[in-house]
Order: structure tokens, then sequence, then C-alpha cells
């Protein structure tokens, strides 16, 4: 008995020692495992976890503002959330999604699809709606929806809204400039985005950040030419012209003729830049460089130059005008009258249409089209803004043989309104055609290009202001200052020819006289209330936002004397002038 005890009690131990050993090779085996894993692949599994809750993600960089020449904000970026989510987590979640877009005013069902679609797709990342504001973002982070996030972008504003509109531009949703000068200066105002490391949770939610691998470089701010407050008075001038005379467009703009820095462009129609929806059509085209028309006698001030450059005509000479018509071969032009003889200052003045034909013809063709052209006519303006024209300007070898009279009234030439109001601006000074400038100087002379002597550009420029003390364009006239300018009135062309009914007035001019500072062109198109001479639809304008600019811009009145003693010419009779 005592044998098979002691036997049986052996087995025990040996089978409890064995018992042991097995757990002991066990712990022996995780302890092993441990420290294989703890020191030999500790990277590996340190990455893998990365990879599961470490992500690099963007750091959005700030556009540049853009100001006007008084450090007025024109354009700012602020800050603003996006909803994004993870299709594999989202798609599962059709109740939470509904919530979601609800929260978000988005059709639930579309949402829906939109995810489906995206995990279809094999697609980690989905926009669930981008610029939302940040009292709704939240809303939708307190959800706990797992699978979506927030993310921080900015959204740009306008604070002049339709104003500024045409000049100014906007950006799309990514921030990207897409019309005027946010994309003429996409690159500098732009910046460049950076680069962070964070730690999120399973949920794809941000718990930490860890460290910035690149910081973002903002874009640089931009001080443009432009005068906001002045751009104001210019668009309500504009649209109330559109108003009172029922046209169908418009548009306007001021220039510091020394620099040729544009201080207002304006157009009409409009839009809201601050708006998406409203973003359609031709509302967002800058009229006053990218459309052209034919500037009736707004020409005839550079026909008149040309003939006092080519050594052919003094101020003096005289023409005979009578009797009001004047024929070349199977073609008429005609004046509004019969104005007899006239002499050059009296061709401007009267706006004669057979006057400066007559001188016309008397140039040599090639001199007149040189004239013409270093003014700019059929040029690029050079402003770098995106869609300016050209225009439409024949050489002489082409010209018909009625087309160098008709051009000298302005007719078979097409320009821009900046085209033309910086042909102006040469003749206010004194001869030297400045570039055209989008950005603010910093008191910085610009260098021109001179294209006619001094001498014959005052010429030009005294016989301009007997247009508006003697002439055709007396509703131009400012109280206490100087103005020189030119009406100007033309058909509209159609396909095949001209309509008789349809036209395009104009008003283009500086001020003041004596020391001119400010150019100012001023085109509408198709007005349809009955009246539609330039002296009669766009002098007005031009006086009313002239006599703004002058006002903003501090700039001294040079005919206080003259208004004191009464010693004004009396505005002239004539209501109208025909190109």
């Amino acid at each position: 008995m005592k044998n098979k005890s002691q036997k049986s009690i052996s087995r025990w131990t040996l089978r409890r020692q064995f018992v042991l050993l097995i757990f002991a090779l066990m712990g022996l085996t995780l302890i092993g495992r441990a420290l294989y894993l703890q020191v030999f692949e500790y990277d590996f599994y340190r990455n893998q976890g990365d990879a599961r809750h470490l992500r690099t993600v963007a750091i959005p960089a700030h556009r540049g503002n853009m100001h006007d020449r008084n450090g007025e904000p024109l354009a700012i970026s602020t800050p603003i959330k996006t909803v994004w989510g993870v299709p594999e987590k989202l798609v599962a979640q059709p109740a939470a999604l509904r919530e979601v877009s609800a929260l978000l005013g988005l059709p639930a069902e579309k949402l829906q699809v939109k995810v489906e679609q995206a995990h279809a797709q094999g697609k980690e990342f989905v926009y669930v709606k981008r610029h939302v504001m940040p009292d709704v973002a939240n809303k939708v982070n307190q959800l706990n929806v797992e699978g979506i996030g927030l993310q921080r972008e900015y959204r740009r504003y306008y604070p002049s809204g339709r104003a500024a509109s045409q000049v100014v531009g906007f950006t799309d949703i990514d921030d990207v400039g897409r019309e005027g000068l946010e994309l003429a200066y996409n690159e500098w105002l732009s910046g460049e985005a950076g680069k962070r490391r964070v730690v999120q949770d399973r949920t794809g939610r941000e718990i930490t950040g860890v460290d910035i691998i690149k910081p973002a470089v903002p874009g640089k701010d931009l001080r443009l030419s432009i005068d906001k407050q002045l751009q104001y008075f210019a668009d309500q001038a504009l649209i109330d012209v559109i108003k009172e005379h029922k046209a169908e467009s418009a548009s306007v703009v001021v220039m510091k003729v020394q620099t040729g820095e544009v201080l207002a462009m304006s157009n009409y129609p409009s839009y809201n830049p601050n708006d998406v929806n409203d973003r359609t059509g031709g509302q967002q085209r800058n009229r006053s460089l990218t459309d052209v028309f034919e500037p009736g006698s707004t020409m005839k001030p550079f026909t008149i130059a040309a003939a006092l450059e080519s050594g052919k005509f003094k101020p003096e000479d005289i023409v005979f005008t009578s009797p009001g018509y004047y024929n070349i071969g199977k073609y008429q032009i005609n004046d509004i009258r019969d104005n007899g003889w006239l002499d050059l200052r009296g061709i401007v003045r009267q706006s004669s249409n057979v006057g400066v034909s007559k001188v016309a013809t008397q140039l040599d063709p090639e001199q007149m089209w040189s004239v013409f052209d270093s003014f700019g006519f059929g040029r690029s303006p050079g402003s770098e803004f995106p869609g300016e024209v050209a225009g439409y300007f024949n050489h002489p070898i082409l010209w018909h043989h009625i087309e160098q009279a008709s051009i000298s009234y302005g007719y078979g030439i097409s320009v821009s309104a900046l085209q033309l109001v910086r042909a102006y601006a040469a003749f206010a000074n004194d001869g030297v055609l400045p570039p055209v400038a989008f950005i603010a100087s910093n008191g910085e002379q610009s260098e021109g290009v001179r294209v006619v002597d001094k001498e014959i550009a005052r010429e030009v420029r005294n016989m301009l202001e007997s247009v508006v003390t003697d002439g055709t364009g007396h509703r131009a006239a400012i109280p206490g200052y100087r103005v020189a300018g030119k009406t100007g009135t033309s058909h509209r062309s159609v396909s095949g020819g001209y309509a008789e009914d349809r036209y395009v007035s104009v008003f283009a001019g500086f001020a003041p006289a004596s020391r001119p500072e400010l150019a100012t062109v001023v085109v509408i198109h198709d007005p349809k209330a009955g009246q539609h001479f330039g002296s009669v639809v766009a002098a007005p304008v031009f006086a009313d936002v002239m006599s703004h600019a002058l006002r903003i811009q501090n700039i001294e009145p040079d005919d206080v004397e003259d208004q004191r003693v009464g010693m004004n010419p009396v505005p002239g009779p004539y209501e109208g002038d025909r190109s």
C-alpha cells in the first residue's frame, strides 16, 4: 500500500512540475515576445500606430488683403469651417447623416448618395459641405458623428459689394482668383499652405497637435489705386443715368493724368461678389476695358492734333463747312447745322464733322495713323488686367477712300473706355501718355511716353476747354473749376451696318483745365428715353463724377475769381452733338 501511495505522489509531483514548467515556458515566451516587440519591433509597431492615429494636415495660408489707396478694405479673408467625412464610416450611418444634412441645409438623399459613391470609389475623404458658418459647424460637431470632422479654411469677403466688383473680381471656393485683380495678382495674394502633424481619435477627430512640419506663408497685401469713396459715387451715378435714360449699359473711368492711376472704374450692369449666385453672365465683365465702341466726336481732338503736328495747319486756319454737308464719292458727311467758316478751334467747339473731315483728307494717311497709334488706339493699354482689349484700328494701307474721313470723327475705329481716358490724359499731361496703373504709386512719378509736343497738347487743351464754356459740352461744367472735354455720339454698329435708332453717348474730359490732374470718360450705351446726344446724356454724369473726384482728391478750384465776379461765359445754345 505504501509503495502504491508513494508512486501516486511521485506521479502527481511530476505532473505538477510539468505543468509548472509549461507555464514557466509560456511566461518566458510571453516575456521574450514582449521584449522582442518592445526592442526589435518597436519602430514598426509605433509607425503602425501612428499610421492609424497620426495624420499630416494642411495649414491654410491667409490670402493677402486688398485695400484702396487710403487703406480702406476692398477684399479680406475671414476664417470659416468646412465639414468633411470618412465615407467608410458614414455610409453605415444613414440616420446620423440625416441629422447632419438637416443642420447644414442639405438634401439628405443627395448627401447619402454622395457618401455612397465616394465609398464605392475607395475614397478616404469627402467634403460634406464647405464654407459653413462657425455656429452651424459647432452644432454639427456636437452631434459626435463617427467619421465627421471640421477643417479651417478662409472665405473671401468684399466690403464694397457691387461698387468695385468688376475691378476687384472674386475668388472661387478654393480661394483662387477667378476674375479681376484677384486673378491678375493671384500669385502675389495667395501665399503658400503649410503642413502640421496631428493625433486623431478613431472617429477622425483631432486630439492634439504634434508639431508643425512646414509653417504657412501668408499672402501679401495689395494697395490698389482705386478710391473706395469715389468708386461708390461713380457706381451710383451710373445707376441714376441708366434709370433716367433707360440705357442698356454704361461705364465710367477716372484716372490721374500724371501717373495713370485708375481712381475709379465702374460699370453697369454689375454684380455682388459676395453672392455666388450673382456671379453669372455678362455682369462680371469689366466693360471699361473688355468692350469696345465707336467713340464718335471724341476722336476729333486727335485729328486736330495730327493736323497741327503735320505742319500743314495752324490753330487759326479756317475751313469752309457750308452748306453743312460734304460729299466724298457716294458718301455724304453731315453737320447738325450749317456752321459756315470755322477755324480749328471752332471745328472742335462746334463738333463739325464736315470741318474735321476736310482737315483729315488733307493729311498724309500714314502720318495721321501714326498720331492715333501713338495715343494707344489699336494697342493693348498694358494694364495687365485680365481680358483687356486692343480695340480696332486698321493700318492706312487697308483704309477705304472714305475711311480717313470717317475715322477723323470717330467711325471705323473702336476703342475701350480705358483707352479713351488714357488718351485724354495725354492731352492733360502736356502730351505725355501715362502708363495704366491699378496699384497705388506711393507718390512716385510714373514715366510716360511723349506722343505730341507740349505746345500742341496745350493748344488742343484750350480748344477742349472752349467746348465746355462755349460749345456742345456746357453740361459738363463744374462750378469753381475750368473743365476741358469733348462730347461724342455715334450710331451703334450692327450686323451689316449701323442701327438708326441705337446710339452710344460719350463724354471725355479733364480738370482743372489750368493745371489738369484728373481725366474722366463716361460711356452710355443705347439710351432709350428720348435723348441720345453725348452732350445731354453723358456730360452731366461727367460733371457729377468729376466734381466728387476733385473734392475727394482735395484739388483746389482754378476758377474761383471768375465765379466770384460772374465772368464765366453763359452756356451756348447747342443742345446736341451729332457725329
